[in-house]
């Protein structure tokens, strides 16, 4: 019998057997490839002031790098519609790697064709990761989503929060043109992914394939409410993730090393505010843990905005743990509304999110452009209080 042959045949039988405990070595195995992979996605923010500058482009033009590199976010429903019937774990596995080369040869090209290209490809990559891995925590966390869903959440922003200081590292170290060099470390990842992982099922258990004719009702219930509230999210979530490092640069005045820092302090909160709100929710309720931090996250960007400069970091503090965190309550929302296409649904959640987060990019960019990103911001936080009423409009989720 053949290596691959036992493989399939071990996949095979661990995707037929419910999973009810919550694997902590398979848990934080798939979180650490979260880690590593996401590391690399954040290249981009961090970058912006040196890509404006070598590009000839606005913040707009710079800014829409990022939505290249969610583009393929398009695909993560037909990933995730494979991923409920065939397991997918080679995507999770390899995908460190080639975001990894991807992300790192930024520097390599002065052309924007050529990078937004290169932003398109490295999107495929981050898309084939982010459809089938949520699923495969689901499966592996058993009654315990919420916080299988933090862990796994914690992980991606506490690669976005290394990414921006190790980008920022690389360049002082190598020059924009050498940053290629840190891709080994994505290489390195994707060979311990394959061999904690090669043998773990990435398909739900417990359940038969079913029909979309089943998914499509319900999802025409749940989803136009994720909708409504991400779209409420998608300028803060964009002015601080993508242009927070161009507005300590260009509005406060801070050096590439600091405006690259005060991302990582963001997302550094960030990593524990997403640890802590799925397990949260899992015991007080995805709509109340998810309410508050939609009402307070505006209220602090408003306070950041007439702020002095030494109550940033705080501030920042205190928005990466409110703007950023609420992403695992919503992810742990849609593994309760759809157990038996959780692939499908997460990789439709995540199409949607980044599509209305492209959206985001593009109008605080072209905000920025006309009247400032300080206006942009202001724009950002008053639309964010719009997000609210959709919270509590959701269906109840009844366990089945």
């Amino acid at each position: 019998m053949t290596t691959s042959t036992v493989e399939d045949r071990a996949e095979q039988i661990a995707a037929a057997e419910p999973t009810a405990t919550f694997q902590t070595d398979q848990v934080f195995t798939v979180a650490g490839g979260h880690f590593i992979h996401d590391t690399y996605s954040a290249f981009i923010a961090p970058l912006i002031p040196l890509l404006q500058e070598r590009l000839g482009v606005g913040y707009a033009g710079a800014g829409s790098l990022a939505i290249y590199a969610q583009m393929p976010s398009l695909l993560n429903p037909f990933i995730g519609y494979l991923a409920d019937r065939v397991s997918l774990r080679y995507f999770i596995i390899l995908a460190p790697a080639v975001t990894a080369t991807l992300m790192s040869c930024m520097g390599l090209t002065s052309n924007y064709l050529a990078l937004a290209m290169l932003m398109l490809a490295a999107g495929v990559s981050m898309a084939a990761f982010h459809a089938p891995a949520p699923a495969m925590i689901g499966r592996l966390a058993g009654q315990r989503t919420g916080t299988g869903m933090s862990i796994f959440m914690a992980s991606g922003e506490l690669g976005r929060t290394v990414g921006p200081l190790f980008v920022t590292a690389g360049v002082a170290w190598f020059g924009l043109e050498g940053i290629w060099r840190l891709a080994t470390v994505g290489w390195i990842t994707s060979v311990i992914l394959y061999w904690k992982l090669h043998t773990v099922s990435a398909r739900p258990t417990g359940h038969k394939n079913t029909s979309l004719q089943e998914w499509l009702p319900l999802a025409k219930r749940i989803f136009p409410f994720l909708a409504w509230l991400m779209l409420g999210r998608a300028l803060i979530n964009a002015s601080l993730t993508t242009y927070l490092p161009a507005y300590m640069s260009d509005v406060a005045q801070s050096n590439l090393w600091l405006a690259a820092a005060s991302l990582s302090i963001l997302e550094g909160a960030g990593v524990v505010g997403a640890l802590f709100t799925g397990t949260i929710s899992d015991k007080l309720g995805r709509k109340r843990v998810l309410g508050f931090l939609l009402a307070v996250a505006p209220v602090l960007l408003l306070i950041f905005l007439n702020s002095p400069s030494w109550l940033y970091i705080p501030l920042l503090i205190l928005l990466g743990l409110t703007a950023i965190s609420p992403t695992p309550v919503l992810m742990a929302t849609v593994q309760d509304f759809f157990p038996k296409h959780r692939a499908l649904s997460n990789g439709s959640f995540l199409a949607l999110n980044f599509l209305i987060r492209a959206f985001g990019i593009w109008v605080v960019g072209r905000v920025g452009d006309l009247s400032g990103l300080p206006q942009a911001y202001l724009i950002s936080a008053l639309v964010a209080f719009i997000s609210i009423p959709a919270v509590w409009m959701l269906p109840e989720h009844r366990p089945s």
